[in-house]
């Protein structure tokens, strides 16, 4: 009966994925069928350490952040745990040889989230690999099932790719954040005085992440490429959208793709995949 848990825990970080981002278990599912499950476990992980700094004002997230972290050290070394979450995460932690470090350097981020409000050079680029960089990671661990010499050529890119997704989800959410959690992520940016220029930087700078990420996707095995790919263009199209929006307006909504225009990335990504021209 233990196999029925194991599902149920997995169905749990299956719903959670699903139920917080349409655009990434849309892409999950294009996944092969064996790495699906492994990376909504990963990211019903994230997804709830995020919860717990981003969402539970009227709780001391402190607290729970160091028991949800304590919790998941367990969990990992008891191969098991009472909470669904954690049971599947620990599930692909142990299955795929995820290390320690990684999952390290995520706590800590989240622990940023706890006090800081603005960032300098170092700390955005710490946060920035802490908070998905290392996704990336834990990610490119699934795809390479073991290889460890794919692992290591794939890896810078998949931290471009995971800091490429990041720094858009700042400029997507900088309403939010500014205004709802009082950060700011960009260094040196003055969001009551956010111009043209601070933009443009902004934006060659996330430019250049996508372009050093698209090299390592083309060469994902065959399992995960189609699926990694999609979620790149579904981020490349928010950037671009991003990208024609005003400093001032950026400001005062959440740029999205609509449901349609995602419907419209994935067929021209299935006929790019099919004649092999990704």
């Amino acid at each position: 009966m233990i196999d029925l848990f194991h599902e149920l825990s997995q169905q749990c970080s299956k719903a959670t994925t699903e139920m917080y981002s349409t655009s990434f278990s849309s892409a999950i599912k294009l996944l092969h069928p064996n790495m699906r499950t492994p990376v909504f476990n990963v990211y019903g992980f994230v997804r709830f350490a995020d919860e717990i700094v981003d969402t539970f004002h009227q709780h001391d997230k402190a607290m729970l952040l160091d028991e949800f972290k304590d919790e998941t050290y367990l969990a990992i070394k008891r191969k098991i745990s009472l909470n669904p979450i954690l049971h599947s995460f620990q599930i692909t932690v142990n299955k795929y040889g995820i290390p320690h470090h990684l999952i390290d350097a995520f706590f800590k981020s989240m622990e940023m989230d706890l006090s800081k409000a603005s960032y300098d050079c170092d700390g955005y680029k710490a946060y920035i690999y802490g908070s998905a960089e290392v996704v990336g990671l834990m990610c490119l661990y699934i795809f390479c099932e073991g290889d460890e010499v794919i692992y290591e050529k794939l890896k810078p890119s998949a931290q471009l790719l995971g800091a490429a997704f990041q720094k858009v989800n700042f400029l997507r959410d900088v309403k939010a954040d500014y205004e709802g959690l009082s950060r700011t992520y960009f260094p040196g940016v003055d969001f009551n005085n956010f111009t043209p220029s601070m933009k443009r930087k902004i934006e060659q700078e996330i430019e250049d992440d996508f372009a050093g990420a698209y090299e390592g996707i083309v060469q994902l095995p065959i399992k995960a490429r189609f699926g990694v790919y999609v979620a790149y263009k579904y981020y490349l199209s928010l950037f671009k959208k991003i990208k024609k929006t005003a400093p001032h307006h950026i400001l005062e909504q959440r740029i999205r793709i609509p449901d349609y225009g995602k419907v419209i990335i994935v067929a021209k990504a299935g006929v790019r995949n099919q004649f092999n021209i990704l």
